[in-house]
């Protein structure tokens, strides 16, 4: 049920109620899509959203789509399970999470975690088998903390680790919340950059633009992948001469070190 995605660097939101995006979005270069049923769409344009989704899932897609239903309790959430059964997804996003998931779908869950109660209940969440990752949503969460705009999302620092930390104990998936000035692509790779130094796998995003820079930021830089492979085999070379242990570049490395750069080598195609 929830089998671990594929490394997911940008994942891009789509209003469903569009279809000149939804047409668009595959192929973009985003590493996965999430189809919006929820905040992109206004009250009135629920029903043409569920539409537009299921045209536009009328034929396959090249990169992993999950769909944001609207969350529990609202008019809509029946009605979008009821879609979300019908088609072929990768998953689906369940807004407003605050305790696991009891979706009666057979498929993985990505529970965002945007309120306060969400935060603190994250290892629980994360912990549910059905649960394959943890969105953060900070946009409601900075609402509900009543912090303050900061460039350093320095009053969402406690929550944005707190979901980080409950994802990988659990090993599930921590995705980054959105950054929704669209014409300041300073500050969205400053966020991406603490993002991935937080511990965040990729990046949410909003517009076509955030997609390469989020790539990039989250991506296997070259450098990275050539030091990992040169690691690699100087641990092969020591092995191979009987030794549990090597030196590289001065410093002592052991299995740990050799996973981490087998990982990196892996995700860079090799």
């Amino acid at each position: 049920m929830t089998a671990k995605p594929r490394h997911l660097r940008s994942v891009l939101y789509v209003p469903g109620d569009n279809p000149r995006a939804l047409d668009k979005a595959r192929t973009l270069g985003a590493d996965a899509v999430i189809l919006d049923l929820e905040d992109a769409v206004a009250p009135e344009h629920k029903a043409a959203a569920r539409e537009g989704v299921r045209a536009a899932l009328a034929s396959p897609w090249p990169i992993p789509v999950l769909l944001r239903v609207n969350a529990p309790g609202t008019p809509w959430h029946a009605d979008d399970l009821a879609l979300a059964r019908t088609l072929l997804l990768a998953g689906v996003v369940l807004p407003k999470g605050e305790a696991p998931p009891s979706l009666d779908l057979p498929l993985p869950v990505w529970t965002m975690i945007e309120t306060p109660l969400g935060v603190l209940n994250a290892p629980a969440i994360a912990a549910a088998p059905a649960v394959a990752g943890l969105i953060a949503g900070t946009n409601d969460l900075a609402r509900a903390l009543r912090t303050r705009p900061h460039p350093s999302r320095e009053g969402l620092l406690h929550a944005l680790s707190a979901v980080v930390l409950a994802a990988r104990a659990h090993g599930k998936v921590p995705l980054d919340a959105v950054f929704n000035n669209v014409r300041d692509p300073d500050g969205f790779a400053q966020e991406c950059e603490q993002g991935r130094t937080l511990g965040f796998a990729g990046k949410t995003v909003i517009h076509p633009s955030q997609i390469d820079p989020a790539n990039a930021a989250y991506g296997v830089r070259p450098e990275a992948a050539q030091r990992a492979r040169a690691l690699l085999a100087t641990w092969d070379a020591a092995r191979a001469a009987g030794q549990s242990i090597a030196t590289f570049e001065g410093a002592l490395i052991e299995q740990m070190h050799v996973d981490e750069a087998r990982e990196l080598a892996e995700e860079d195609g090799g």
